[in-house]
């Protein structure tokens, strides 16, 4: 990879290597620069055969410079195409405004003059009216192929372009217009500058206060600094939960799957990690934004819920119930060691109460004397007014003489409703404080 040319505002990197299976980028910013060309690209096609083209080394050397990007691309035939891509600049006026944010921020100008780039600078400069990271229309595709659009050929320069923000995130900056070492002059004259406007300056701190900043700069006072502790203004609202789950990225790519790894399996795992996060953060909102407000596990807390803990066997049945595609429901029953049979009647029950609901199917449980005097009490008070149904009981389930419905006592004093379906016993709905209620509901079902 070699140094500057033309005073530091032209870079020119060596051809990288074929990119072979694994993460194409493995730094934030070469992940981030992809998610930003591939949420603004109009031919989704274009760039699977411009990332094919260069995970197959297939870029030759890569020129930076402000307002373009220039390499050689070749086909698998062996043509070989210049490819550019014009890249926005930034006005002078835009980068007076990023200069001024970076100053304002100590930890982005310590960062920047220390030779980092802090990637909350993309954050803090897009809420200052500047986007660093290309959007629609920042990229405009000129390629010996000819082609209107973006081509292949210049897909996969774009796609190269990560790999060398993963070894150096400047090159973004200069390609919206400055080099590096013109930045760095820049940010440490503006410093400089402001500092001597404050009334500031290494000479004149006193005797035990900080007289130097990053990079040999004016500094404050440690008295100052500790007090500015005190100063800092009070934290954003939160933010809205997302009407949606995030997408699921899409894992259809033209490297080979390691051994034992089911890109599809993947891609469901990851949609539901989004939607239990997102039911994560809806719950903390409404909580006023308190994450203690029913630990993982109580009882206030429905074990389907995300925050709640549970078994290998639980979470088996509660993805195959949120799936609507059959093989993976039969993959988790047989990974579960379940038929076919058990699995649906798990996920059934699953709909109706989450993991209490399945405990009630799958467990047995003796209530106590208290329990069951309880119980009684209940049953008597529901059918007060009506003549009660006969029921025989064995442990916490009463079943109705002369019906096929079951109520199953939950050991948190709720009524389920169960069906008899076939040999099986079978969930017929949700729960209910009041057994009359759940009985009716299992026989409604019965007649369904």
């Amino acid at each position: 990879m070699s140094g500057y040319g033309h005073e530091g505002e032209e870079r020119t990197f060596a051809p990288l290597p074929p990119a072979r299976g694994g993460a194409f980028t493995r730094t934030w910013w070469g992940h981030t620069w992809l998610k930003a060309l591939e949420d603004t690209a109009l031919d989704g096609q274009q760039l699977k055969a411009g990332r094919r083209h260069a995970r197959a080394g297939a870029v030759g050397a890569v020129s930076v410079r402000p307002g373009r990007i220039t390499a050689v691309v070749k086909d698998r035939d062996g043509s070989a195409y210049r490819s550019d891509v014009l890249v926005r600049e930034f006005s002078e006026e835009e980068w007076e405004r990023l200069l001024d944010l970076a100053v304002d921020s100590a930890g982005h100008i310590a960062a920047l003059l220390d030779r980092e780039m802090p990637p909350h600078l993309v954050e803090d400069a897009a809420a200052a009216g500047l986007d660093l990271l290309p959007g629609i229309g920042d990229l405009d595709p000129e390629c010996g192929c000819e082609a209107w659009d973006h081509c292949p050929h210049t897909a996969a320069l774009c796609y190269q372009v990560a790999r060398l923000l993963d070894e150096d995130p400047f090159v973004l900056l200069l390609m919206r217009g400055r080099g590096e070492r013109t930045l760095l002059d820049q940010l440490q004259a503006r410093s400089a500058s402001r500092a001597a406007r404050d009334g500031g300056g290494p000479d004149d701190a006193p005797d035990g206060h900080l007289s130097e900043g990053v990079g040999g700069m004016p500094g404050v006072s440690a008295a100052e600094a500790y007090a500015a502790e005190f100063l800092l203004p009070p934290l954003p609202a939160p933010p809205a939960a997302p009407d949606a789950p995030g997408r699921s990225p899409s894992l259809d790519t033209e490297a080979e799957p390691g051994p034992g790894v089911d890109p599809a399996a993947l891609e469901f795992l990851a949609s539901d990690a989004a939607a239990r996060a997102r039911r994560m953060l809806v719950d903390v909102l409404a909580a006023g934004g308190s994450t203690s407000a029913a630990p993982p596990g109580s009882p206030s807390v429905s074990a389907s819920r995300p925050g709640a803990v549970l078994t290998v066997a639980q979470d088996a049945v509660r993805l195959a119930a949120h799936s609507p595609v059959p093989w993976i429901a039969a993959r988790l029953a047989s990974g579960a060691g379940r038929t076919r049979g058990e699995m649906d009647l798990a996920t059934r029950a699953w709909r109706f109460g989450g993991a209490a609901a399945l405990a009630v199917l799958e467990e047995e449980w003796v209530p106590d004397t208290e329990a069951l005097a309880r119980a009684g009490a209940r049953l008597a008070e529901s059918w007060q007014d009506d003549e009660p149904p006969v029921l025989r009981r064995a442990g916490a389930r009463w079943t109705v003489v002369g019906a096929e419905a079951q109520l199953r006592l939950g050991e948190d004093g709720r009524w389920w409703p169960y069906l008899k379906s076939g040999a099986r016993w079978s969930p017929a709905g949700p729960p209910h404080r009041d057994p009359a209620t759940a009985l009716a509901t299992a026989l409604a079902a019965g007649t369904a």
